[in-house]
């Protein structure tokens, strides 16, 4: 250093002042990218031989806040240490002059310099400057000095920064490496080096090539690249790759940002690397059980929504298809369907089975069973070697691997990779099999799916169960339901009959409302509509108890109402298990207290007509119900004014009745409310709908029933509907035999021949023996028992009926005589020789009548002779 002239030292490096460059370029050049003084800043400055600064450095007016027209020509010791320190730096200056070197830290404090004005130019600083005091000479050879001065808080700053880094690079638990300009390893830390073997050292040179897949090398090569150029950092960029000396797929997150020089050069590219292979499959664990959670959500919210079976094993499968796997099939046991509980077969898993549904995300081929596809709807069974087979004898899901059942395999090209037969069990009981597949491409099913896959198919089950055994109810209730109503085409004499029945609620077609058409004696009809109110099984029972209460009732012949005064005791008994009159008089209390409880009884509606084709008189009883339309032909159509009454079930009001003669070719309709009554329309809106739709009515009947349904078709569908239509076609004159005959015995032999005078006209001429002796016994006990003018009557239609009317009150009993008795049994042969007999109360008396059928009906009537016979 002596050797370097004094005016050199003005250039302290590469952002010296130009002042110091010297004529020999050679002993300056500029320091390369990242040298030390990018972080050291070395300051200089000259002392004469009178002790005094001569030369005062750019570095050093940054350094000491003193410019260098304020330094040079003081005192470094006046002018720079503080005052206590003064008289040792003294002696050491003057050592220096003396030729000796010295090194050592020096506390400064420069005075603060202004330009006159009061603004400072100049700060003044303070600290402690590390010196470097080197003695030199003038060319007069007297003694002088060069001082070099670096602040020694950016050493320390250095130390701390290098311990920092060091404490960083090498403890740090994550892999670090730091790139060069060229994207090779300048450095790798401990960590790294563990985890992708080798010393720290080996690992200086290499690419990311040496260490990734090529894909993942190329995407981590030009991110490096980026940043350098660019700058921005990169934060969490995901790579996969295997670890060294394993198979195993390792997750890395990588964070990549471009170091600077002290200067602001860039210089590399310092990379971390944190394995997140647990924290990936952490994620994606979340990721099942969210998914999981979802699908479990979801199959709660569409599978059972409808009490179907088919539907409901297709619900299971569009939430399972593709969310779970890519094909799904659901077998059901065939038995089961057909409504047995215990099929052959249940036990061992061999029973038929039936396909209910199948669907797949990727393929529209079916599952293939034993060999061959099996399509929906087909009925098939496991082998009993099968996996499948197995996981119904155990109630246990089976994993079946393409390997496993390689028939499978080969019928889907190799497609499917692994299948979940998951048992579908409810209330301990194996209903079917749910298959699960994956094909070759999806992740394979692990311990997570089979547990979901079972869930599933239990909730599935469940439902399926519930359809099943509604399905099988509905069943049983829907035959009680069609054995309640009469058959779709009844007969009636003197009438065309048409009906209609639709159930409020479509799935089950049970519901309280009914009809009837009941033939009487006498080719006489009743007609009967009525409603109980609700709906459902319950409703139905109800019914059906009372249709057959009005069937009983109608067949003793009573006056229509009777039968709905009857009726309605009956119905206040069905509601009380302690029995009709129990019932009655409670309905008394209830009343006398005036507060009526109706919740113990059926309440019901009904309008009962008798139609007496003979006469086209039709006599009405009204129990709560709608009024019955009649529509003349020509007519606008008109609502019958009929009392309503009170409903069924009610009691204390007697009921009135109407009679109305029918015209010839008129319609009369009977219905339920359902037909005309809705939340969304008045009743009154209904009724006047009704009545326009059954204007100008069409000549056949089932037209007529079709076109109300459809006019009025969204006025029902809340309420079971009955509708029942009559077109009145009176018995002709012809067919009628009427004879008013004395009180006398002479009035026998008379009614045996106009009898047969009229069977004769009527062609009937192998009824005349067997009618003849029956009009004689009911004639002569009519002169026997009965009272006043004695009444014959004859009618033909699809039978033959005789009636015989007298005033007398006294209704004929049969019974058996005795061997020894010499009459007494007549009633027995009205009984043998006749289809039906029977008698009935009239305002004036009574009716004793028979039946007998028409030779064109293929019935042999019993013979006469052997008839009597058997009498005795």
């Amino acid at each position: 250093m002596s050797e370097i002239p004094a005016k050199a030292t003005e250039q302290d490096g590469p952002s010296g002042d130009a002042r110091g460059e010297a004529a020999d370029d050679v002993m300056w050049q500029s320091s390369p990218p990242g040298s030390i003084y990018d972080y050291i800043k070395v300051a200089s400055f000259s002392i004469g031989p009178d002790g005094l600064i001569d030369q005062w450095s750019l570095r050093a007016e940054r350094l000491f806040g003193v410019a260098a027209e304020d330094a040079v020509g003081r005192d470094p010791i006046e002018a720079f240490v503080p005052s206590e320190l003064r008289s040792g730096g003294h002696r050491k200056m003057a050592e220096i002059l003396d030729g000796r070197e010295w090194t050592g830290s020096v506390p400064f404090r420069a005075p603060a310099r202004s330009d006159g004005s009061g603004a400072e130019t100049y700060k003044g600083s303070e600290g402690i400057a590390e010196v470097y005091v080197m003695p030199t000479g003038t060319e007069e050879g007297e003694r002088a000095a060069v001082c070099i001065v670096v602040d020694v808080r950016a050493l320390r700053q250095i130390e701390t920064d290098l311990a920092a880094s060091q404490a960083i690079f090498g403890q740090s638990p994550f892999g670090f490496l730091l790139f060069g300009t060229d994207l090779r390893v300048q450095r790798a830390n401990r960590r790294f080096a563990a985890v992708f073997g080798g010393g720290v050292e080996e690992h200086r040179g290499r690419t990311v090539h040496d260490y990734l897949p090529r894909h993942e090398a190329d995407r981590m090569a030009a991110a490096l690249k980026r940043v350098l150029e660019t700058g921005d950092s990169v934060t969490d960029m995901q790579i996969v790759g295997p670890a060294p000396g394993s198979n195993d797929r390792r997750h890395w997150s990588i964070n990549l940002y471009r170091v600077h020089s002290g200067s602001g050069r860039p210089i590399g590219v310092a990379g971390l690397g944190t394995d997140v292979t647990r924290r990936h499959a952490a994620a994606r664990e979340a990721a099942h059980a969210r998914r999981n959670l979802a699908l479990l959500n979801e199959a709660g919210a569409r599978i059972g929504n409808s009490l179907d079976l088919e539907t409901t094993a297709r619900e299971l499968l569009d939430v399972t298809v593709p969310g779970f796997c890519d094909l799904a099939s659901v077998d059901l046991y065939q038995g089961l369907l057909d409504g047995d509980e215990t099929p052959p077969g249940l036990a061992d898993g061999s029973a038929e089975l039936r396909r209910v549904a199948f669907a797949s995300a990727v393929a529209d081929a079916p599952f293939p069973e034993g060999g061959h596809p099996v399509d929906v709807g087909a009925v098939h069974r496991f082998a009993f070697t099968s996996p499948c087979a197995d996981a119904l004898r155990a109630a246990r899901p089976r994993l079946v691997s393409a390997a496993d059942d390689g028939s499978a395999s080969r019928l889907t090209g190799g497609l499917i990779q692994s299948t979940l037969a998951v048992p579908m069990v409810a209330h301990d009981t194996v209903v079917g099999l749910a298959q699960f597949s994956r094909t070759k491409g999806s992740e394979p099913f692990g311990e997570r799916d089979r547990a979901l896959a079972v869930e599933l198919a239990a909730r599935a089950a469940v439902c399926i169960d519930n359809a099943r055994l509604y399905r099988r109810e509905h069943e049983r209730a829907l035959i009680l339901q069609r054995s309640l109503l009469p058959p779709d085409d009844p007969e009636a004499s003197g009438l065309d009959i048409a009906c209609r029945y639709l159930p409020g609620n479509a799935a089950t077609e049970v519901g309280g409302d009914w009809f009837d058409v009941i033939e009487l004696p006498g080719h006489r009809t009743a007609l009967v509509v009525g409603d109980v109110m609700g709906r459902g099984l319950r409703a139905a029972v109800a019914m059906g108890e009372l249709r057959t209460a009005v069937r009983t009732l109608a067949l003793l012949d009573l006056e229509p109402a009777e039968v709905l005064s009857a009726l309605d005791e009956i119905a206040r008994g069905l509601g009380d298990p302690s029995g009709t009159q129990q019932a009655t008089r409670s309905a008394r209390q209830t009343r006398a207290a005036s507060e009526t409880d109706l919740s113990e009884v059926y309440l019901a509606t009904c309008v009962y007509a008798v139609y007496d084709s003979v006469t086209r008189r039709c006599t009405f009883a009204n129990a709560g119900h709608l009024p019955p339309v009649l529509v003349e032909p020509g007519e606008t159509p008109l609502m019958l004014d009929v009392p309503p009454g009170m409903p069924l079930g009610v009691g204390g009001e007697p009921f009135e009745e109407v009679e109305v003669e029918l015209p010839e070719g008129g319609l009369l309709a009977l219905y339920t409310d359902g037909l005309v009554e809705s939340r969304h329309h008045p009743l009154d809106e209904g009724l006047n709908a009704f009545v326009r739709a059954l204007d100008d009515p069409a000549p056949a009947l089932e037209d007529v029933c079709d076109h109300v349904l459809n006019t009025l078709d969204t006025h029902h569908g809340e309420d079971d509907i009955a509708l029942l239509m009559a077109r009145i076609q009176g018995l002709p004159a012809e067919a009628v035999g009427d004879w008013t005959l004395e009180r006398d015995p002479k009035s026998v032999g008379r009614a045996r021949e106009l009898a047969c005078q009229q069977l004769r006209t009527w062609d009937l001429d192998p009824l005349c023996d067997t009618a003849e002796l029956l009009v004689s016994e009911l004639v002569t006990n009519a002169l026997r028992y009965g009272e006043g003018d004695i009444r014959v009557r004859l009618l033909l239609d699809r039978t033959l009926v005789c009636e015989v009317w007298d005033a007398g009150l006294v209704q004929p009993r049969r019974r058996r005589a005795r061997d020894t008795d010499e009459g007494g049994r007549g009633l027995q042969l009205v009984g043998l020789l006749s289809a039906a007999w029977g008698s009935r109360r009239t305002p004036r008396g009574k009716t004793v009548w028979f039946e007998m059928p028409l030779p064109e009906s293929g019935v042999e009537p019993m013979d006469a002779a052997e008839a009597l016979l058997s009498l005795f």
